[in-house]
């Protein structure tokens, strides 16, 4: 059993002849890799990326990728391929096989079929002598000193080396293509990463109550309608138009600072030009607004009316943070 300073010592060797593989990659991007990206872009078809083994579980990652921004693109496992899968592939389909050492028994069954039915095949290969490179129209270099397991053997920088080219395609093609965050939305509309880019204060305000008093409303009924609508704040109104705000901060320093509390009225504890934010905005701008002021709730206007509160709470229950 290795004792913890050689099991630290054995993980940070690891990262580094990972970072090691990956700053060998920038020779790589060369006319090859721009020549598929040009070739991607003009395509009228989708990208199909093959692989077996390793290969074949980073090359869903790159289709994931690609698909989540902008690039249509298709996995076939290469084992599958030679079995029916072949049917996958269209007319204007682009293919990217990927292995590591390019011999591999099934992509040299699978390449002369490939080469078969006319479509333009890319090598993501570690051995640029192999048969895949060879017989590739283009070649992305994934070529690596040597793998980060000790014995040379199991696929860990080069993988990782894959995955890196898969990504450098993957944004080129996003910057090409002018991708943007509401697109980015579009093809991720769930779970919270969606919902940062496309959730906005509209879409929660209008659950909650909207917590009002007059200007000279006195301190029972400050506390009764902050209690009641549970929003721990009340705005502040004056002739139709709000001219502050009152937290349950604010009370708390009011009961600190006096002994008798009955003649104090609203206008007397508010916070006047308190931080608000307009509907329309993005959760994640009134999430960082809260931050920035540590507060926890914001007035919400459409244009300059007032129309309720957004509450901290309101935003983790969607599981943005």
């Amino acid at each position: 059993m290795k004792n913890k300073d050689e099991i630290k010592q054995i993980a940070l060797r690891t990262i580094q002849a990972e970072l090691d593989a990956i700053k060998g990659l920038q020779s790589s991007v060369n006319d090859d890799f721009a020549n598929v990206v040009a070739l991607i872009l003009e395509s009228k078809g989708r990208v199909i990326i093959t692989g077996i083994g390793k290969s074949a579980i980073i090359a869903n990652k790159i289709v994931s990728t690609l698909n989540s921004t902008g690039t249509p693109a298709i996995f076939m496992h290469a084992a599958d391929a030679i079995h029916g899968d072949l049917g996958i592939i269209q007319e204007n389909d682009l293919v990217i096989c990927l292995s590591k050492s390019g011999e591999t028994p099934e992509i040299k069954v699978l390449i002369p079929l490939l080469r078969q039915t006319g479509n333009k095949l890319v090598a993501l290969v570690g051995n640029t002598e192999s048969y895949l490179a060879k017989t590739a129209d283009f070649i992305l270099d994934a070529s690596v000193p040597k793998e980060a397991c000790p014995y040379n053997l199991a696929p860990t920088a080069s993988s990782t080396a894959q995955l890196v080219i898969g990504d450098a395609l993957a944004v080129v093609l996003l910057e090409c293509r002018g991708f943007t965050p509401g697109d980015f939305a579009r093809l991720h509309p769930g779970g919270a990463l969606g919902k940062q880019l496309y959730l906005r204060v509209s879409d929660l305000y209008i659950n909650n109550e909207i917590p009002q008093v007059n200007i000279d409303a006195d301190i029972r009924q400050v506390i009764m309608e902050i209690s009641k609508r549970r929003l721990g704040a009340t705005a502040v109104m004056s002739e139709g138009r709000m001219a502050g705000i009152i937290t349950d901060g604010d009370l708390r320093r009011m009961l600190e600072k006096n002994d008798h509390i009955s003649g104090i009225r609203a206008e007397d504890i508010m916070t006047v030009n308190p931080k608000s934010i307009q509907a329309s905005s993005l959760v994640v701008e009134a999430l960082a607004l809260m931050r920035l002021h540590n507060i926890t709730q914001l007035p919400v206007f459409e244009n300059e009316q007032y129309v309720g509160v957004i509450h901290l709470h309101d935003i983790l229950k969607e599981g943005i943070l």
